[in-house]
């Protein structure tokens, strides 16, 4: 076991949560789960965590709730905030709010190592991602996420902002973000 290496693992989604933990105890990690964040914080103040994998969207709760009591915990915790609905505007609330870095769903075991600083990644080796500018829609999408998040999540306010109908921005917040 790697000595101080406990993993705390909170997402909604028993099978990933299953997987990646199975993938990080091979790996020498000591490794909780929760899928509530209820569960997350007993564990962790049982068992305090040196790392936690939180994603983002766990059922109706949200994983930026968990960051403050977990830090009140070990100050010294480095999260990760994981999400399937990536936009910067959650991503610049979750640093600020204390994660030590927030990535994009899907990621493999030593991808999340990587992030949480764990394994040493190649230098010289850069992604498709980091180079590539993004694309107008997906410009437009992160433009949408953060105008909604200064709105404090209310989407008549931000439609007015954008000066479109509520109904349509209804639909445009239902599908997927766009990618790059």
């Amino acid at each position: 076991m790697h000595e101080g290496k406990s993993i705390l693992l909170l997402d909604d989604d028993a099978v990933f949560v299953e997987t990646l933990a199975r993938a990080l105890v091979r790996r020498g990690y000591q490794v909780v789960c929760a899928t509530n964040i209820a569960t997350a914080l007993q564990l962790a103040q049982v068992s305090v965590p040196v790392y936690a994998i939180v994603d983002l969207k766990i059922a109706e709760e949200s994983g930026m709730d968990c960051i403050t009591p977990l830090l009140a915990l070990n100050p010294a915790l480095r999260i990760l905030m994981l999400t399937g609905y990536a936009s910067v505007a959650t991503a610049v609330t979750a640093i600020k709010a204390g994660a030590f870095d927030y990535a994009c769903k899907p990621l493999d075991a030593d991808e999340i190592l990587s992030k949480l600083g764990l394994t040493a990644a190649n230098p010289l080796t850069v992604s498709a991602t980091e180079v590539a500018p993004l694309s107008v829609k997906r410009l437009a999408w992160e433009h949408i996420q953060r105008v909604l998040q200064e709105q404090d999540g209310n989407i008549s306010a931000t439609a007015r902002t954008l000066g479109m109908h509520r109904r349509t921005l209804q639909r445009m917040l239902g599908k997927r973000p766009v990618k790059q």
